[in-house]
């Protein structure tokens, strides 16, 4: 099993956060803007391509907040995502620039969405485990380890 590495953008204003729009057989989730990292990119080129890709925004990308792991035959979605093994590194980012249409969103997105921070326990979020910490505004990194 291939280790992927993926650069994750939490772009939060005004206490609202941006987040990505899916849809699968169970309904409406959400996801942080962000994706796969290509060789020879750095983590920071990563996000910034996915973001345009995914959102059609321009990122600063800032400091490391979280790292998660994600297992994909340990959760709830193993009978599909049982080869998966995912780094995932959750950078704090700002907007800048103007907005563009998103360029290559992936196969479930169908938009992006500003979703109060207080109503983040509230919708289906992945990785869950991030709501809390988006909610206490943690200021400093944190090795969330293998959750969903």
């Amino acid at each position: 099993m291939k280790i992927r590495n993926s650069a994750k953008a939490m772009i939060i204003q005004d206490d609202y956060v941006l987040l990505t729009k899916n849809e699968d057989h169970d309904g409406y989730f959400y996801l942080f803007p962000g994706g796969g990292q290509e060789h020879g990119e750095t983590l920071q080129q990563t996000l910034i391509r996915e973001c345009r890709e995914e959102v059609g925004k321009k990122v600063d990308v800032q400091d490391l907040r979280h790292l998660r792991e994600y297992i994909g035959k340990h959760h709830e979605h193993a009978s599909f995502d049982a080869d998966v093994h995912q780094i995932e590194f959750y950078f704090a980012c700002s907007i800048i620039g103007d907005e563009e249409k998103p360029s290559n969103p992936d196969s479930h997105q169908i938009g992006i969405e500003w979703i109060h921070k207080d109503q983040l326990p509230t919708i289906r979020l992945y990785p869950k485990a991030l709501a809390a910490h988006v909610l206490q505004a943690a200021e400093t990194v944190i090795y969330l380890g293998d959750v969903n």
